[in-house]
């Protein structure tokens, strides 16, 4: 029997996200190697992020839609990257590398000012991800001392887009919010 609930796709969108971001965060630290981090990108932060991006259009989320296509994008492009520099399909230097992700930076800044209408979760989560990208920019541009901390502040990122994936998901279970998800930033 069924009741017509339709699922949240943002449930899926920010669990792939948070995962990859942390197994990147892994790899950078040198925990680990690239092969997690290539899987992951290609089907969870990649593939899935990008459905759950269609399904938010769907829904007419716009925030979503365009959030959880976009990173989906950004995990399939960076996937690629390791994969061409792996089998020597094309050089890719530190300066490719900060200039890839300067034009990262530049867009989430746009998102992230967004959501700060959303609520404080979000924010943070954005917040976050846009200090590690800078940090990111800053280590292949300035130093590479910068590194270990964009690692760890996007660490932080991958945690809190997780909360948020589990406040939705308690919620969901529990018929009511569990995780505080806080007021937006800007009303």
């Amino acid at each position: 029997m069924s009741t017509g609930k339709q699922g949240n796709p943002a449930v899926i969108g920010l669990a792939g996200f948070g995962l990859t971001t942390l197994m990147l965060q892994i790899h950078n630290l040198g925990l680990c190697g690239v092969g997690p981090v290539v899987w992951l990108g290609l089907i969870f932060g990649g593939g899935a992020q990008l459905v759950a991006g269609l399904q938010e259009k769907g829904n007419g989320n716009n925030f979503g839609y365009c959030a959880f296509t976009s990173y989906g994008a950004f995990w399939l492009c960076l996937a690629g990257i390791f994969i061409g520099g792996e089998y020597n399909f094309f050089k890719f230097s530190a300066t490719d590398m900060g200039f890839f992700l300067l034009g990262w930076t530049l867009f989430s800044a746009i998102l992230l000012v967004a959501s700060f209408r959303v609520h404080a979760a979000m924010a943070t989560t954005f917040t976050l991800l846009e200090i590690g990208f800078v940090l990111l920019v800053l280590s292949k541009f300035i130093s590479p001392v910068f590194h270990v901390a964009a690692a760890l502040t996007l660490i932080l990122c991958g945690l809190a887009a997780w909360y948020m994936m589990a406040g939705i998901v308690l919620a969901d279970v529990a018929g009511r919010p569990v995780l505080p998800m806080g007021k937006p930033w800007i009303s």
